[in-house]
C-alpha cells in the first residue's frame, strides 16, 4: 500500500527525515534501528497517532512493551497527541495475561486464575520436586527452576523435553516440569513464563482463534524487540500472519537479558523473517555529549553480532569522560558522595541529577553508607520490594485466597498467620491429602474431617479457619479499600503486628498495611466501574523493577546496570568497572555472554546526558577480605586518549589509619596484561588530562565465585567542609548526621553539648566508620556514644 502524504501533518513537525520515514508507515512491516537516546519513543507515539489520524480504528492498534514505566509514558504522549483515544499499551506479560483470562478454559484454567510472582513459584516448585521424590544434590532448587523456565521460554513441553537428550540436571528438571506444572493447574495459577507459553501454544493450536486475534490486532508495535525470548517472538509473529503490519523498534546493541531468554537473532533475522520489510536507523543521538557518544560507540564497535549504525550528535561537546582510578570500594564510594555533595552545595546540580550504577546489587553498601553519612537523600530501585515485605504478602496472600480459593500457596502462607494453632505436620497433612485427591488444599481443609491422621483438636483449628475465610469471601464483590479494611480486622491482623513488630524496624509494618489499604482505594478511584480483584492482584503481580524508578522525588538513585535500561540522567557514575565483575566472571567461555557483558557497559555509559565517571579499584572486599583486582578489559575499548584520568588512591583519607595494612605494598608492581586474547596492556596512553602517574595493575582474586561482602565502610566525609542539609533524608538515623562535621572531628578533648546533658568533654574515642564511639563526661556524668547517630555538636 503506497503510503499517503503527509506533508502538512502537524505530527511531523521537528521530525528528522528518519523519524518522519518510520512515523508515516502504515502498511507492512517495518524494522526501527534506535540507537540510545535517538528518540524511539516519539517516533513510536508519533506513528500510533498518525495511524489513528489515517482512519485505523483504536482498537486494531497494539503497542507491546518490555515495563510498565515504558507503556505509561507512551499512553500519555499519545493522548496529548490525539486526546480520548483508547490505544492498547502494556507489557507483553500484562497483554498475554488479559488474553488468557478470556480464554482460560481453553489452557486448563478458570478466568480468576492467580499470577505467582517469584516467591510464590520459588514455594510451589519446592512442593512439586517435594513430591516428585527427586534429588537435588547435582541440581538446587534454584537450578531447577531456572532450567524450567528456559524451557518454557523455548516453548518445550514437559513431554516434548523428556523425549530429548539432556544433561544430568535436565534429566531431573524434566521430571519435576510436569507435576509443577500439574500442580500450578490444580492451583488455577501460572507463573510469569506460563502467561507467554499458554497464549503461544493457544495461537498455533487454535488456527481460527489465531486468525481472529490477527484481525482484531492489525497493527501490531513491538518497544525494545532485542530484549523478546522465543515465546514472545511466536505470539506477534503468530497475530502478523494475515495482516503482516508488524512494526519493531530496537537496538542489539542494547540486548542485556540473554539470561533470561531473550534471543538477539529475533531482531538480526528480522529483515529474513519479512523480506519486503522497511528499515529505518535513527542515528542521532539528543540525550548525549559528544564526548560520552564516543566512549559508547568506540566501546560497541568490538562486538561482532550487532547492526552497524552510525551514532551521532549535535550536543555540545561537553565535559571529558572521567576514569577514576580508587583505592577500594571505600575510597570509590566516599569520593563519588563528597563529589555530590559539593556539587549540590554549589547549586550546580540537585540530588535527582545524579545516578550511580553497578554490575551487582552488594556493591551499593558501601555507597550507600557514604551517602547516609553526608545526609545525601537517596533512592534504590527495587519495585517489587514493598510487595515482597512480610505483613504486606501476608494480606495480599488473603486477597489472592478470595479471589482463587485454588491458590495453595496463599493458603499455606496464611493458615497459621496470624498464629491459630496450625502446625507444620497439620499443614503438611492437608497437602498430602490434596495431593492424593488431585483437589486444591482449601478444598482438602474444608474435607478435613476424612484426614485420620489429623488431630481432633487440629481439625477444630482448620474448620475455624474455613469459617472465617468464608466470612471474608463474602465480601469479595465490595471495593477493594472496604475488603482490605474488613479483611484485617476479621483476621485480627493489626493486632498481630502491634505484638510482632519490632521497634527497631525501618518502617513500620502498620504503616506498610495502611499504604497497601491505600493503593486499593486508589485503584477503586481509578476503575469506577471495571475495577475487580482479579485485576488489581494481577496489577500488583505484574510490578517490575523499574516500576519503583521516581523521577519527582529530589534523591540520588542507585540501581544495577540492568535496571538503568530506558532511564537517563545528567550525571551517571558507573563504579565496580573490573575484571569478574563487568565482565562478570561467568561470562569469560561464552562468546555471546562476553559480548552481551559489553552490551551492558554501553546501556550504562549511553544514560548519561552530561557528564560521567567510571571508577575501578585498586583491591576491594570479597568473601570478607581486601583482595587485589584488575581493571575490566573494556576499559582498553575505550577511547583513552581523550578521557580524563583521576588517581585517588593514594588519598586515603585519616580513617584509613585504622584499616587493615599488613597487606604488602604493592603500589609499584609493573602492569599485566589485563586479556588473554589482546596483545595490549592497561595503558592510558598519551593524556593532556591525567592527574597522576600511570596507575599499576594487580593480579586479580582466583575464586571460582565473585561473592562481593561489604564491610562496615566509613561513612564520613573526607572533606571538613560543613555538610549541607540537602533534601528529604531515607531514614531518622540520616537526620542525626546533617549539618555536623565529620566523625573524626570528634576526639579527645573535644568540647561538645548534647541536648540533654549539657556541655561536655570527650575523654575517650574507639572504633571506626558508623561504629566509632565516644565516651564523654558531663560533669560528674559519664556516656558513651555511638557517633554516627549521637546527638552530640562541637562546641566552638
Amino acid at each position: 500500500m503506497d503510503e499517503p502524504s503527509t506533508s502538512n501533518s502537524t505530527l511531523l513537525r521537528h521530525l528528522t527525515p528518519e523519524q518522519q520515514s518510520a512515523v508515516v508507515h502504515i502498511d507492512g512491516p517495518m524494522l526501527t534501528l534506535a540507537g540510545p537516546g535517538s528518540g524511539k519513543t516519539r517516533v513510536v507515539t508519533h506513528r500510533i497517532a498518525h495511524l489513528l489520524e489515517h482512519g485505523i480504528p483504536e482498537w486494531q492498534i497494539a503497542a507491546l512493551t518490555f515495563t510498565n514505566k515504558a507503556a505509561d509514558e507512551m499512553r500519555a504522549r499519545v493522548d496529548a497527541l490525539v486526546p480520548g483515544k483508547q490505544v492498547w499499551m502494556g507489557t507483553f506479560h500484562r497483554f498475554c495475561a488479559q488474553l488468557l483470562r478470556r480464554y482460560a478454559s481453553m489452557v486448563g484454567l478458570q478466568e480468576n486464575y492467580s499470577i505467582y510472582d517469584t516467591s510464590d513459584s520459588k514455594q510451589a516448585m519446592k512442593r512439586a520436586i517435594a513430591a516428585t521424590g527427586v534429588s537435588t544434590s547435582h541440581a538446587s532448587p534454584d537450578m531447577i527452576a531456572n532450567l524450567i523456565s528456559k524451557a518454557k521460554n523455548k516453548l518445550i513441553t514437559p513431554d516434548v523435553w523428556q523425549a530429548q537428550m539432556l544433561s544430568p540436571q535436565e534429566k531431573v528438571a524434566s521430571q519435576v516440569y510436569p507435576i509443577y506444572q500439574q500442580q500450578l493447574l490444580t492451583a488455577n495459577a501460572v507463573d510469569f513464563d506460563d502467561l507467554l507459553l499458554h497464549v503461544a501454544n493457544l495461537l498455533r493450536q487454535n488456527p481460527e482463534l489465531r486468525s481472529d486475534l490477527d484481525a482484531h490486532f492489525r497493527y501490531i508495535m513491538v518497544d525494545e524487540y532485542q530484549d523478546t525470548n522465543l515465546a514472545q517472538y511466536a505470539i506477534v509473529r503468530g497475530l502478523s500472519v494475515d495482516y503482516p503490519n508488524l512494526a519493531v523498534t530496537g537496538d542489539p546493541d542494547q540486548s542485556i537479558y540473554g539470561w533470561r531468554g531473550a534471543d538477539l537473532n529475533n531482531i538480526l533475522d528480522f529483515e529474513k523473517d519479512y523480506p519486503d520489510v522497511k528499515t529505518v536507523r535513527l542515528e542521532q543521538n539528543y540525550r548525549s555529549t559528544p564526548n560520552i557518544l564516543r566512549a559508547a560507540d568506540q566501546l560497541i564497535r568490538h562486538n561482532r553480532r550487532r547492526k552497524q549504525k552510525d551514532l551521532f550528535t549535535d550536543n555540545d561537546e561537553g565535559a571529558p569522560v572521567t576514569l577514576r582510578i580508587c583505592s577500594d570500594g571505600f575510597d570509590e564510594a566516599d569520593s563519588i558522595a563528597d563529589e555530590i555533595v559539593n556539587l549540590i552545595a554549589c547549586e550546580t546540580a540537585r540530588p535527582s541529577d545524579f545516578a550511580i550504577f553497578c554490575r551487582m546489587n552488594s556493591l551499593t553498601r558501601s555507597v550507600e553508607h557514604a551517602l547516609r553519612g553526608r545526609g545525601v537523600p537517596y533512592q534504590i530501585v527495587n519495585g517489587v520490594e514493598f510487595y515482597q515485605r512480610k505483613e504486606v504478602k501476608d494480606v495480599l496472600s488473603y486477597l489472592h485466597l478470595v479471589n482463587n480459593p485454588g491458590h495453595d500457596v496463599a493458603l499455606t502462607r496464611v493458615i497459621n498467620t496470624p498464629t491459630r494453632g496450625i502446625g507444620a505436620k497439620t499443614i503438611e497433612r492437608l497437602q498430602g491429602f490434596a495431593d492424593r485427591n488431585a483437589i486444591p488444599m482449601l478444598e482438602a481443609a474444608r474435607r478435613v474431617d476424612e484426614i485420620d491422621a489429623l488431630a481432633k483438636r487440629s481439625r477444630t483449628m482448620v474448620s475455624k479457619f474455613v469459617d472465617l475465610y468464608d466470612k471474608i469471601a463474602t465480601k469479595a464483590t465490595a471495593s477493594l479499600e472496604d475488603l482490605m479494611r474488613y479483611l484485617v480486622q476479621e483476621t485480627k491482623y493489626d493486632q498481630y503486628l502491634e505484638k510482632t513488630a519490632s521497634d527497631s524496624d525501618d518502617s513500620s509494618p502498620t504503616a506498610n498495611i495502611d499504604e497497601l489499604i491505600t493503593a486499593g482505594a486508589d485503584f477503586d478511584r481509578r476503575h469506577p466501574e471495571d475495577g475487580s480483584l482479579d485485576t488489581f492482584l494481577e496489577q500488583v503481580a505484574l510490578v517490575s523493577d523499574t516500576d519503583a524508578f521516581d523521577d519527582s522525588d529530589e534523591r540520588v538513585t542507585l540501581m544495577t546496570l540492568h535496571a538503568s535500561k530506558g532511564l537517563e540522567f545528567p550525571r551517571v557514575y558507573i563504579i565496580g568497572v573490573e575484571d569478574d565483575l563487568l565482565p562478570h566472571k561467568r561470562s569469560k567461555d561464552d562468546d555471546s555472554q562476553f559480548e552481551e557483558e559489553r552490551r551492558l557497559f554501553f546501556v550504562g555509559i549511553t544514560r548519561a546526558e552530561q557528564t560521567l565517571q567510571i571508577s575501578c579499584c585498586k583491591r576491594r572486599m570479597i568473601r570478607g577480605e581486601r583482595r587485589p583486582v584488575i581493571p575490566s578489559p573494556f576499559l582498553n575499548e575505550l577511547p583513552l586518549d581523550e578521557i580524563k584520568r583521576v588517581d585517588t588512591s593514594v588519598n586515603r583519607g585519616p580513617w584509613f589509619d585504622s584499616v587493615d595494612q599488613s597487606t604488602p605494598s604493592d603500589w609499584d608492581m609493573p602492569e599485566i596484561q589485563v586479556n588473554a586474547n589482546e596483545d595490549t596492556s592497561f595503558d592510558f596512553g598519551a593524556n593532556t588530562n591525567q592527574t597522576n602517574e600511570a596507575v599499576a595493575v594487580f593480579d586479580g582474586p582466583d575464586d571460582s565465585d565473585i561473592t562481593m561482602t561489604p564491610d562496615e565502610p566509613p561513612t564520613e566525609p573526607s572533606s571538613t567542609a560543613a555538610i549541607p542539609e540537602i533534601g528529604a533524608l531515607k531514614t531518622a538515623a540520616d537526620l542525626m548526621t546533617v549539618n555536623r562535621p565529620p566523625i573524626t572531628a570528634f576526639q579527645e578533648g573535644t568540647q561538645v553539648r548534647h541536648m540533654d546533658y549539657g556541655v561536655g568533654t570527650i575523654i575517650a574515642v574507639s572504633g571506626r566508620g558508623p561504629k566509632r564511639m565516644a565516651r564523654v563526661r558531663f560533669g560528674e556524668e559519664e556516656h558513651s556514644f555511638r557517633l554516627a547517630f549521637a546527638p552530640l555538636q562541637i562546641e566552638d
